[in-house]
């Protein structure tokens, strides 16, 4: 590899109307090829425990797919979030490439010309398919790599009958409402994380985000040079490590806590406020919780803006199996598909028809306040090829800034201006 692809290397649906390049439908076509082909797909785990494992839905993708077109089999290997980038890093070094891999992101692989354009591995229909907004998030220099995969954005949750024991009326509007707010909760209700801080290796990037957009800040500028270490930035770590970490009003570690263990502390009832995304809707119902979203809190009073993220689908040219692929991809994004697994996890959806369905039939009332905040999201530079090596980072030492802004921030911000230097 160059000192690109090692920088690179450190880092780590959706509709459609064909099954294959003649088929439609979950049933149709057989992809043309003259011997068997296996084709190995990657994917992240976005359940929270065995029973909504990812496996079981790509294993039942794979199975139907292989059962319309008999000479293509898929081979299914399911990642948790955690250990998926450093998985996928060894497969590439090793030269174990998958076919496809669905993961966080992409444009690292487009710098080490690892991967099929977009428009040469799905159908016209299911590009077409596509929201448009979300395949230009996929696009590196004008040219579309990234298939966008599944949505979500970010918002406010908050447990109403936490919040009423501690006599707190109203969702917090401004960081100060949120620090009022749990210390009330730790006072009354003993035993509860009045608010759940997870910035741990899951995904520190993404709160760290949101708080550093409470204050102005982010990851660039308006010409996409990184400003990690702006002073906005440091400031709303400061703000953190004095008036939620200091006093106790999270938990103790939130360097090492998870996205995972916030969710379902929520979901038991064990936490009384988080920033989340819509698969916590379904975790709450299932624990009982009455659950309450609103707008992301910011410094100066709620937020009009919020965290937005895509997760992404892409083919690699190594093993060679562009048409296959192609008759996957196209039988993967087919509406049943991808509104079974938006279903599955309340995710939202990055296809048209899906998106359509999901807003016409009655059943999703509990993701408009999401559907609503996701014109205006804020997203990561996804399409910078140093992203994918700069999130790792965060990700590795992000959370650690609430101990020390300036240090933590300034390090990560040398790294990511080497990464820039080191295309």
């Amino acid at each position: 590899m160059n000192k690109r692809s090692l920088a690179a290397a450190c880092a780590c649906t959706l509709g459609a109307l064909a099954l294959t390049a003649c088929g439609s439908g979950s049933g149709g076509g057989t992809a043309s090829a003259d011997k068997d082909v296996t084709l190995k797909l990657v994917a992240a785990d976005y359940g929270d425990k065995a029973s909504n494992s990812s496996a079981a839905y790509w294993k039942d993708v794979a199975d139907r797919f292989t059962a319309a077109n008999p000479k293509i089999k898929v081979d299914v290997q399911v990642i948790n979030w955690n250990d998926i980038d450093s998985q996928v890093k060894t497969m590439i070094q090793s030269g174990n490439v998958p076919d496809v891999l669905q993961t966080g992101g992409y444009a690292d692989k487009v710098a080490d010309d690892l991967l099929y354009r977009a428009d040469e591995v799905l159908s016209e229909p299911t590009r077409a398919n596509l929201i448009d907004s979300f395949a230009k998030a996929g696009e590196v220099d004008g040219k579309p790599y990234g298939i966008p995969f599944v949505a979500s954005a970010r918002a406010f949750f908050y447990n109403k009958s936490l919040l009423a024991q501690a006599g707190v009326t109203d969702a917090p509007k401004s960081w100060d409402d949120v620090r009022t707010a749990a210390e009330k909760i730790k006072a009354a209700v003993p035993g509860v994380t009045p608010y759940a801080l997870p910035l741990g290796p899951e995904e520190a990037q993404g709160e760290s985000l949101i708080w550093e957009l409470g204050n102005g800040g982010g990851l660039t500028d308006a010409k996409g040079a990184y400003t990690l270490n702006s002073q906005a930035n440091i400031d709303a770590f400061g703000w953190l490590r004095t008036n939620l970490v200091a006093p106790g009003l999270t938990y103790a570690n939130p360097a090492t806590t998870d996205r995972k263990t916030a969710f379902a502390d929520f979901a038991a009832g064990k936490v009384a406020m988080l920033n989340g995304h819509p698969s916590l809707i379904q975790m709450s119902k299932e624990g009982k919780v009455d659950y309450g979203v609103a707008p992301i809190p910011g410094k100066a009073g709620a937020l009009k803006s919020t965290l937005g993220v895509a997760d992404w689908m892409m083919a690699f040219k190594s093993p060679g199996h562009k048409e296959q692929v192609r008759a996957f991809l196209d039988f993967a994004y087919a509406k049943e598909n991808t509104l079974k697994f938006d279903e599955l996890y309340n995710l939202m959806p990055v296809t048209e028809d899906t998106l359509k369905e999901m807003t016409g039939n009655g059943k999703h009332a509990d993701l408009e306040p999401f559907f609503s905040l996701l014109p205006n999201a804020v997203f990561y530079p996804l399409g910078d090829t140093t992203w994918d090596a700069v999130s790792a980072e965060i990700k590795k030492s992000g959370g650690t800034a609430v101990t020390d802004p300036a240090k933590v921030l300034g390090e990560l911000q040398k790294k990511a201006e080497a990464a820039v230097s080191d295309k």
